[in-house]
């Protein structure tokens, strides 16, 4: 079959990489076309645009780079048309995919929507438009499938597929030497894949973790830029960025400073302490704060539905808050000890692997019905 995909950002990368290798375990005579990253184009196929030319987050964001967003949507439409695939999967990335969704079914295609746009966050009603548009929804998150059902909508709920990806992952035994790495604890940043993220997050990160002289800082860098992006944030400090290599840095990391999204369930899961932070744009934030109508940003705390991890937001995203947490789950065994502790409880919430190879069989048999 032929399979057109369309992953928007770092965390559709891995998971649409995951689902084609699934696919491909199940389906000889495979085919892949598809808007993503590197992970995805490991798999095979034709990478018809990166995300690193895609990803915008925020409303404000999203308005200063509407003709670019446009350009792309109308590519993709076109892609998709000229390409006539047998199956359109588009992975998270809502802004752009549920567009896309709209004019896939328009022109009689069937579509498949992997990872729920997080419509239960805000604006709920935009589920009665998915019902429309999105013939088969794949929710990886427990708590989606009741508010589905509370709307009238039947889902498939298929696991994380974080936990694919964590199952599979093998350390590499050689990874401190590699980056020169001392014998000092480690403290993760994990800034983000998205400039502006980066560019809001990643200085305030570094003053607070540079408070901490005993412990070695190391900053994961998101595959889609080079080492000299982050060169500006170090000024002369001698900082390792390390590229493709997060779950190694989060196996040896002893706390970690994260950026929300899906790196804080990863950095739960690594069983690793943590301090989540968010920062952006100020109108954005404004405007997020009053449509925005949940109690947590973290996925580690919205799954298990309580404040396990700290979160910083906006104003309270400086280097002093940031330093005081952080210092809590470094020196503060109680504090420490505490937090993964509640990460147990998030693991018996997540379930076990499976879900690229659930959701992969689920496409097939849907698709064959078809």
């Amino acid at each position: 079959m032929k399979y057109y995909l369309v992953a928007g950002e770092a965390s559709g990368d891995l998971h649409g990489a995951n689902l084609m290798k699934a696919l491909k375990e199940r389906d000889a005579a495979t085919e892949f076309r598809f808007f993503g990253g590197d992970l995805m184009q490991a798999e095979g196929g034709t990478l018809v645009k990166h995300y690193a030319d895609m990803a915008f987050m925020g409303f404000v964001e999203v308005v200063i780079n509407l003709n670019t967003i446009l350009k792309n949507m109308k590519a993709c439409k076109q892609d998709i048309a000229a390409y006539q695939p047998d199956v359109l999967v588009l992975i998270d990335f809502p802004g752009f995919n549920l567009k896309i969704a709209e004019y896939a079914k328009s022109v009689g295609l069937e579509v498949y929507y992997y990872i729920s746009p997080k419509v239960w966050a805000w604006n709920q009603k935009r589920v009665l438009k998915i019902k429309k548009i999105v013939d088969h929804l794949f929710c990886i998150l427990p708590f989606e499938v009741e508010f589905y059902k509370s709307w009238g909508m039947e889902v498939d709920y298929v696991g994380n597929p974080l936990l694919d990806a964590i199952s599979a992952f093998e350390p590499d035994p050689d990874f401190l030497q590699q980056h020169q790495l001392t014998a000092k604890k480690i403290i993760a940043l994990l800034p983000g894949s998205r400039k502006q993220e980066i560019t809001y997050l990643l200085p305030q990160m570094l003053a607070a973790a540079n408070q901490f002289k005993d412990f070695q800082v190391v900053i994961a860098g998101a595959p889609s830029f080079k080492a000299d992006f982050y060169s500006q944030f170090l000024s002369d400090q001698k900082i390792p960025v390390v590229f493709n290599a997060t779950y190694d840095l989060l196996t040896n990391a002893h706390a970690a400073i994260v950026a929300s999204g899906t790196a804080t369930l990863e950095t739960a899961l690594f069983n690793v302490p943590q301090v989540v932070v968010y920062k952006g744009n100020t109108l954005t934030i404004a405007i997020a704060r009053m449509l925005v109508k949940i109690k947590y940003i973290s996925l580690v705390n919205l799954i298990v539905n309580k404040g396990i991890v700290t979160e910083l937001i906006q104003e309270d995203c400086n280097e002093l808050k940031i330093a005081a947490e952080l210092n809590a789950i470094v020196n503060n065994e109680a504090s420490r000890t505490a937090m993964l502790r509640n990460y147990d409880e998030l693991d018996q919430r997540m379930g076990l692997p499976g879900a690229s190879a659930k959701t992969a069989g689920l496409i097939i048999k849907y698709a064959s019905k078809k």
